[in-house]
Parts: C-alpha cells; structure tokens; sequence
C-alpha cells in the first residue's frame, strides 16, 4: 500500500499577517489530519511566514489491522526490524517535495522554507529533506524516525541539504516510537550532515503525543524554540 494525493482535500493554511517570504510544511502523525497543527502554529504567527498543514490521504494500515485512516504511507510494525513500505514512503516523499516546488512557484524560496512533522509526518520530513534537490531552511522533527535509514547514505549522496539544520525533539517516556528510536536517528543524521547542525532535546515524562494533559502548550514551545533558537542563524524568519 502506497500513499497518493488523489483522496487528500487542499492544506491547511495559516497565512502569514503580512505578506508571506517563507513558510513552514508540518505533516501531521498517523490518524490525524492537519487542522490541529494550524490551529496550534495559530498561536506563534508571524508576520511574513505562511504555516501549510497538508492532511494525508486515508489508507488501510497494516499496523492496525488494515483499518482506513488518514496515512503517508503504510506501517508494517515498530520494531527496528519491521518491513517497510518503501514504495508509498518514497510516493509521499515525492508529493512533499511537489508542495515545495508550489510554493517556491508562489514566490517564497527553497531555502526560506522549512520541513516538520510529527511521528510518521516527522519520518516523512526527514527522509524528504535528505532526498530533495531543493535547498531547504531546516527540519523540525518531532517524536519521530528516520524511514529507510539503510537507504543512506546513497540517497542522500546529491542532497542539496548536506548543510542543513535539524531540530529534533523526543520524550523519553514515549511507548509507541521508542525514545531510543529518537536518539537513534540523531545520530544517523550526524553522520549524514554537518553534526554541528543537529538538535536532539529530550523531554522527562513525554509521551508519545502532540499535546499531554500536563502540559497542553508544550508542542508549539517546542515549534517556538525551533523557530527562535535553533534556527536563529537563518534567514528564514527575517
């Protein structure tokens, strides 16, 4: 089971207050769909950064007895081991990268757009940002993996990226994608760029969720951390 764009409605968007010189692609995780992410980058907008929030297409998935839900891809397991679906990873990956090239045909460039997502859109972020050939600002990725990790560094060996920074944020009491999975890829990624641009942090008590009872602000501070800090030397919130 591959993903496509054929059953997906339009994004949602948080326009920027002004007009809009960069943007920000954030994929939701398995299950959901992009309203919620809008509603939350709601709370950080920005005068000239347009927030997209595609929603996946709904599929069966396998990881869940091939019941239809909003999907990038399919899901064969969570073990390290577990198969997985090469050809709908690399399917979504290339309607990603066709969302970029929209809007830099909008007038925003490459390398003033940054890629994010949470758990499989935070997988699919990565392995997006390692395999296009357009210059992006940077990677937030959340509580997430590298897919086809074994794939690289050969499909990373052009990436236009090699530069590019990486924030990346797990907690360490997440029981869907193991933290270790987290730290696993960061270390992936250092041996893929520059280790000096990768950002691993660490959250006591984090589950595996967009947004805990105990703290329901937590995820746009770390959206927020992302765009103020780590991402402090790019042009793209100027």
């Amino acid at each position: 089971m591959c993903g496509n764009n054929m059953s997906a409605p339009l994004p949602a968007i948080v326009p920027a207050a002004r007009k809009a010189t960069a943007a920000v692609i954030f994929l939701h995780g398995l299950g959901d769909t992009g309203h919620g992410w809008a509603e939350a980058f709601m709370g950080i907008r920005t005068p000239h950064v347009k927030y997209i929030c595609p929603h996946a297409p709904t599929m069966p998935v396998s990881l869940n007895m091939r019941m239809s839900m909003p999907s990038w891809f399919d899901i064969y397991g969570l073990s390290p081991d577990a198969d997985e679906d090469e050809t709908g990873i690399k399917r979504a990956s290339e309607n990603i990268k066709a969302l970029i090239d929209q809007e830099v045909k909008n007038g925003i460039p490459s390398h003033r757009i940054i890629l994010g997502g949470f758990s499989q859109g935070g997988a699919l972020s990565l392995y997006t940002a390692l395999t296009t050939q357009q210059k992006l600002a940077g990677v937030v990725a959340l509580s997430c993996w590298l897919p086809l990790r074994n794939s690289f560094p050969q499909a990373s060996a052009s990436s236009a990226n090699k530069d590019m920074h990486v924030l990346q944020c797990h907690g360490d009491a997440d029981p869907l994608v193991p933290f270790r999975f987290g730290s696993q890829t960061a270390e992936k990624l250092k041996s893929l760029l520059d280790p000096a641009n990768i950002t691993f942090k660490s959250y006591r008590g984090l589950p595996h969720s967009a947004c805990p009872e105990w703290d329901c602000s937590r995820n746009t501070e770390l959206l927020r951390v992302g765009r103020m800090r780590h991402f402090e030397k790019l042009s793209v919130w100027q």
